[in-house]
């Protein structure tokens, strides 16, 4: 059974940091997709950043120098470091899994198979 478990929201300020965590388990990646998805209220999820591979990553234009995607392999971890953090990145945020590669960009949640129950960041003065 597959299980993904995120973990480290919570609040900021403007311009802080929080580092989210994806702890994993029954699913062996293997290089394949992964990636984290935010979402607030009455909208779609929306692509952050996803990962193929061991090193090939793709960004949202919105985060795009903020944010860095990283999987930990020896400990199944997916990890999303967030700095510079604004007022609009307030939304719950899930990890995701795919059983291929990535699609395109990676940042289309109809092409991932597993999803965490999500952890809420919200950014505030």
């Amino acid at each position: 059974q597959v299980q993904l478990v995120e973990s480290g929201g919570g609040s900021a300020q403007p311009g802080g940091s929080l580092r989210l965590s994806c702890a994993v388990s029954g699913y062996k990646r293997n290089g394949n997709c992964m990636g984290w998805f935010r979402q607030v209220p009455g909208k779609e999820h929306e692509g952050v950043a996803a990962i193929d591979g061991d090193v090939t990553t793709t960004y949202a234009e919105s985060v795009k120098g903020r944010f860095t995607i990283s999987h930990d392999n020896a400990n199944n971890t997916l990890n999303l470091e967030m700095n510079s953090l604004k007022p609009e990145d307030t939304a719950m945020y899930y990890c995701a899994a795919d059983l291929f590669p990535c699609n395109g960009l990676g940042l289309s949640p109809a092409d991932f198979a597993f999803w965490g129950q999500g952890t809420q960041v919200t950014v505030s003065a």
